[in-house]
């Protein structure tokens, strides 16, 4: 179905209430020029489209292409560095560890567990749950929601599964790192991705606010089961874990519950200023990178923690490293390909499928792990390895999508993107 706004578009009808900030104040009555901002898809059962005998020209390709931030950009770097400095610093100063883990509030060292929360805070501060009420409104919503959830809950931690044994038969704590991993959904850097791949801005904002409350929800007892049944070989592992339900709720309380309500309270206080669009923009920019310098100390400490023990490891990571970006590879191409050809979805919004699907939530995988088994684990370092294979990955496919989306308009160029 071609992507277009049609001149009759009804005020109750999808195509006019999902609408993008930029296009929340367009009525059936606007001109064609600044209706093209519409792009999203007409359904075939809506009254625009069974009424309307004429159609507003389609939304042109920004003149520009979005660029990610240098910080963001060079993130692989900033976090090999942090490693770096934390395997240095464990190495040479023996008492880093003792001291760092001295002093804990539930069971989490305090200075982990500052790192985390400041890691946390910023990014649920971005997340527009505010749209979630609108969004749900409409069938096609409910659609994406569905698409959504079995790749990201169901499709995407048993392909993660599948790969964490393939890769780590031998490797027990290194596995169930990587199979957290794979059932923390990405909450923060593919609202980044999802701009600079030019897509849709409005469905991934509501994408985001939906795995945000159902990981909350189903965190805990797909950890359980993971750790205590999936990840396990009982008649071959010397380590067999055992996780209890009540410890991983907690942990997850704790780092996403808090956060998310100090972001939510945050969200609020800003509705009540005014002009408190301009002020929050202007608070998101200033808060934004106390999430990566959060996440770069957490790993600092992290390694700083493990001390020498960290240098024997390098062959750890690189066999984590591997199953990882099979995983990312797997992943986007996989939901591009079926939101493109089977679910017949414009280029838009697959682009936000595919990288909600292929991205994780590595600063709540790195929480959970060193909390639940100290950061002494395998599992805390197989979770650190995320954000090292996943920024770098991510950015290619990135450009991968745009080149896709090039093609995609040179052949169908009735599709609006």
């Amino acid at each position: 179905m071609s992507n277009v706004v049609y001149e009759s578009c009804p005020t109750d009808c999808e195509c006019y209430t999902i609408t993008t900030p930029q296009t929340a104040s367009i009525t059936p009555s606007t001109s064609k020029e600044k209706a093209h901002f519409n792009t999203h898809e007409c359904q075939d059962d809506c009254e625009c489209y069974e009424n309307a005998n004429k159609f507003v020209s389609e939304a042109p390709a920004p003149e520009k292409a979005p660029r990610l931030p240098w910080l963001s950009t060079l993130l692989p770097l900033w976090v090999f560095l942090a490693m770096a400095i934390g395997i240095i610093i464990g190495k040479f100063v023996p008492s880093a560890g003792p001291n760092l883990n001295s002093t804990t509030f539930t069971g989490v060292s305090v200075p982990i567990f500052i790192g985390l929360l400041l890691t946390m805070y910023p990014i649920l501060c971005k997340v527009e749950f505010e749209d979630l009420p609108k969004a749900l409104r409409t069938k096609n919503m409910w659609k994406q929601l569905l698409v959504s959830f079995v790749i990201n809950w169901i499709v995407s931690p048993a392909l993660m599964f599948g790969l964490a044994w393939a890769f780590l038969p031998d490797k027990p704590e290194l596995r169930e790192g990587l199979m957290i991993v794979g059932i923390a959904r990405c909450i923060a850097m593919v609202l980044i991705w999802n701009e600079l791949a030019f897509g849709d801005s409005f469905y991934c904002a509501v994408l985001v606010s939906f795995n945000t409350i159902l990981q909350i929800i189903l965190f805990p007892p797909l950890a359980y089961f993971v750790v205590n049944y999936v990840s396990q070989n009982h008649n071959h592992d010397a380590h067999v874990g055992h996780l209890d339900y009540g410890s991983v709720t907690k942990y997850v309380a704790i780092f996403m519950a808090i956060p998310l309500a100090a972001a939510l309270i945050t969200r609020f206080l800003f509705k009540k200023i005014p002009n408190w669009e301009k002020n929050e923009h202007k608070f998101i920019q200033w808060i934004s990178p106390l999430s990566l310098i959060a996440l770069l100390y957490t790993i600092i400490v992290l390694f700083a923690s493990q001390g020498a023990r960290v240098v024997d490891q390098i062959i750890s990571v690189l066999r984590v490293a591997a199953p990882l970006v099979v995983y990312f590879l797997i992943t986007f191409c996989g939901t591009m390909l079926y939101c493109l050809k089977a679910g017949k979805f414009n280029y838009a919004i697959s682009v936000t499928q595919s990288f909600t699907a292929a991205s994780n939530n590595f600063e709540l995988a790195i929480a959970i792990a060193a909390s639940l088994f100290g950061t002494q684990g395998g599992q805390a370092l197989a979770t650190t390895v995320g954000p090292l294979i996943e920024v770098p990955v991510l950015l290619a496919l990135v450009y991968a999508a745009r080149w896709l989306r090039a093609r995609w308009l040179r052949n169908n160029q009735k599709e609006s993107v």
